[in-house]
């Protein structure tokens, strides 16, 4: 669909029957197959490739050199750099054709980095960055950070990095910027046998423990969590090793690195916690307040963030 409120440059190639909503602006040598849709204020840059069963999202930002393929779907706001490379057939033969072709749906927000390459059938997350040059070849979590080949996740985006406020005293515990999340120490004795940490379940722990299980042998590319309680409280300890967790109410994020068996993270109900970077030695202990219920768990990202609005 073309009409005055749409710039299609003169040796751009646009389907009379692609739908473009207003104010995007298609540039030379673009080449837009029929039934494609884009959406509106969109900006479409030079030697870009869509073929018919694409569907991109309002505010989107494709940059030269891109080629989108039957069965992606770009959503709102996306940025995706030059060169970056979609794939739709896992096992690619000439002349031979799948009954479908993978979907693979790169959300709100994203940002996919210059010559990366998104393998077919993964959802890219709101918010995600994937790095230049990056080979995705698994699904990336909303607002992660990933970068290299095969693709790891290094960070997320809008997390602030803790910082205790006192360097110098060792027992003193220190709120999170998340509220409700608190980094707990626990009473540690150094001594020349061996050093003793004591944790009073009563004393130090804000909540009653009914259960502890431990994390451990977790490659350092792969994350845990992932999820929010509806009513179980749990500590997190790393008593050997290390590894970061982020935590997150849906407004504020914010980054732990545990490494001190004398240091308890205390996530409360509807906290959002991931961890990840884990050492190759790490062991992570968890105190929970209840024994495992599957229906007390919210494991998806944005279901999250609408239960919380009414918390």
């Amino acid at each position: 669909m073309k009409n005055k409120d749409v710039f299609i440059h003169k040796n751009a190639l646009v389907d009379e029957q692609v739908k473009i909503g207003i104010g995007s602006r298609i540039w030379a040598f673009s080449h837009i197959l029929e039934h494609a849709q884009i959406g509106s204020n969109c900006n479409i840059c030079e030697h870009v490739f869509v073929e018919s069963d694409v569907t991109v999202g309002d505010r989107v930002t494709i940059k030269s050199g891109v080629q989108l393929w039957d069965g992606i779907e770009i959503e709102d706001d996306v940025f995706i750099g030059p060169n970056a490379t979609f794939t739709n057939d896992k096992f690619p033969r000439s002349k031979v054709y799948p009954d479908e072709f993978k979907k693979t749906i790169v959300k709100k927000g994203a940002s996919i980095g210059a010559n990366s390459t998104i393998l077919p059938g993964l959802v890219i997350g709101d918010n995600a960055m994937i790095g230049a040059g990056a080979v995705v070849t698994r699904d990336v979590p909303p607002r992660a950070i990933v970068v290299g080949n095969p693709a790891k996740i290094t960070g997320y985006t809008d997390t602030k990095k803790f910082t205790p406020k006192s360097q110098l005293d060792e027992t003193i515990s220190s709120k999170s910027i998340v509220d409700g999340v608190a980094l707990i120490k626990f009473k540690h004795v150094d001594d020349m046998r061996g050093n003793l940490t004591e944790v009073g379940l009563q004393r130090d722990l804000p909540f009653s423990a009914k259960r502890v299980f431990l994390v451990q042998s977790v490659p350092g590319s792969r994350i845990r969590g992932e999820h929010a309680h509806k009513e179980c409280h749990q500590c997190l300890v790393c008593v050997n090793g290390s590894v970061s967790v982020i935590v997150d109410n849906g407004k504020e994020r914010e980054e732990f690195c545990l490494s001190k068996p004398n240091e308890g993270l205390h996530l409360p109900p509807y906290i959002w916690g991931i961890q990840y970077k884990y050492s190759s030695d790490a062991v992570l202990m968890v105190y929970a307040s209840h024994d495992y219920d599957s229906e007390d768990y919210i494991r998806d990202y944005n279901q999250f963030l609408n239960v919380i609005k009414n918390v």
